[in-house]
């Protein structure tokens, strides 16, 4: 029988995951780009005589207002880091409403004493497509600070880094599933400023595919990785200043932790409902139909299929050389999942798995998201394409996220279970069903943690 484990329990399992791996390939990232565009939002001013969008002209639109936590943070909270040396965890999508960047903002605002930028997977700029390429340590030319990769020989701040850095203000937009590297570049940002003697404080912002859903198997403690240091469902339903308050009390990190939260957010809000920016989170999550599916096609990174990696609809292209995507396009309709269709359809990814060959699948179309359940229609993607065609399926090869001696697959489920009962011929009815205990055991404890009703 599964638990739902508790930092002690979590200890052993998450000590190799906390600093760097082996040794890995690099990609530089040169100098970092401003994200400021020339002549826009310059003046200090902006801090004092913001304009932002009416509250009539929202309401036209049909779309309700959100004020981010880098907004609040700036606008009513200042004083949480006024004279305190900052360190800013961003990436490209670390925007307010203005698409004006928060490295930016904080760079001329007149009570923020920003000393360095630390990027996440993908680089500061978001610019790295792949897993497992590594970028180097930067300068940025507009500030002239230090930008430090979280995704390097180590993805935990090292007290070097640190050495100029009193607080780190963590901005950073998640996707709502477990199976994304960001929140554990939180948690080990938290566990360096509690060694080290910081304060963390972390913006919040919505989580894209509302705060209800909460779906999936929940992670077993010997597969925990840098997709999954925590025993989270595949699709959580927390935004990431409440998965920072749960890793912070319920895991044990026991940092000095403070969260700006959002204004006007609810827990039913898709992004679109709101007013709130989208900037591509990472390279393979242009839009919110990408994260719509992503806690369930995100499985495919674990078999030889493509999942739509260098074509304009990563996770949602689905499919291989090999299979026929009519008969592939009827055995997943005839499953009859709710709120989804799935297209028959040929596609060509240019990078990635079968970079420049034809491979034939589907196209995921959500026709109700509220009805619609990614992770078990997923797993029922991969157990189709596994029955359909036995001779040429195949799992991915280590490695995969630093882990080098388990199944890819496994590392990304968070458990063995899921691909034995795949390989065994479960049925979906018999998978989903070990999914329930635990499930309820997390909803006990996330209900603790929940900022926002």
């Amino acid at each position: 029988m599964m638990f739902f484990p508790t930092a002690q329990d979590w200890n052993q399992s998450l000590r190799q995951f906390h600093r760097g791996g082996s040794p890995l390939p690099k990609r530089s990232p040169g100098l970092l780009y401003s994200f400021a565009q020339n002549g826009l939002n310059t003046s200090q001013e902006r801090f004092l005589n913001k304009e932002t969008e009416s509250e009539h002209e929202t309401m036209i639109k049909g779309l309700h207002q959100v004020k981010l936590g880098l907004e609040r943070l700036l606008e009513e909270r200042v004083d949480t880091i006024r004279g305190a040396r900052v360190g800013l965890v961003c990436n490209q999508a670390s925007v307010d409403h203005q698409f004006d960047h928060a490295a930016d903002i904080f760079d001329r605002h007149p009570d923020v004493n920003l000393r360095a930028l630390f990027g996440p997977q993908h680089g500061i700029r978001g610019d790295v497509q792949d897993n497992m390429i590594e970028t180097e340590h930067g300068l940025d030319r507009r500030t002239n600070l230090p930008v430090y990769s979280l995704y390097s020989e180590t993805r935990e701040p090292t007290e070097q880094m640190l050495k100029d850095v009193d607080v780190l203000v963590f901005d950073m937009q998640d996707v709502g599933c477990r199976i994304y590297t960001f929140i554990y570049t939180l948690a080990n940002c938290m566990r360096a400023a509690r060694r080290w003697g910081k304060r963390v404080v972390v913006c919040d912002r919505p989580n894209p595919i509302s705060g209800i859903g909460v779906s999936g198997n929940v992670l077993e403690p010997e597969y925990a990785s840098f997709v999954g240091q925590f025993p989270l469902p595949t699709r959580h339903g927390m935004t990431v200043g409440e998965l920072a308050w749960m890793f912070n009390e319920h895991f044990g990190i026991g940092c000095e932790l403070e969260v700006v939260e959002m204004g006007g957010w609810q827990r039913e809000f898709w992004h679109d409902d709101t007013d709130a920016p989208w900037v591509l989170p990472s390279p393979n999550m242009p839009t919110l139909d990408s994260a719509t599916v992503f806690p369930g096609t995100v499985h495919f990174e674990g078999t030889q299929l493509s999942e739509g990696r260098g074509t304009t609809r990563p996770f949602e292209l689905i499919g291989a050389p090999y299979i026929d995507p009519d008969a592939y396009a009827v055995g997943l309709n005839e499953l009859g999942f709710a709120g989804v269709l799935f297209r028959s359809c040929v596609f060509q990814p240019t990078f990635q798995k079968h970079a420049g060959l034809s491979c034939g699948g589907v196209q995921i179309h959500v026709t109700d998201r509220l009805e619609f359940e990614p992770v078990l229609a997923g797993i029922a993607m991969v157990k189709v394409a596994h029955e359909m065609y036995p001779d040429d399926f195949r799992w991915k090869e280590p490695p995969y996220e630093y882990v080098f001696d388990k199944n890819p697959f496994d590392v990304i489920s968070g458990t063995r279970r899921i691909r034995e009962q795949l390989e065994a011929g479960a049925s979906l009815g018999q998978i989903a069903n070990e999914w329930k205990t635990p499930l309820g055991a997390f909803r006990n404890v996330r209900e603790s943690y929940l900022l926002y009703r």
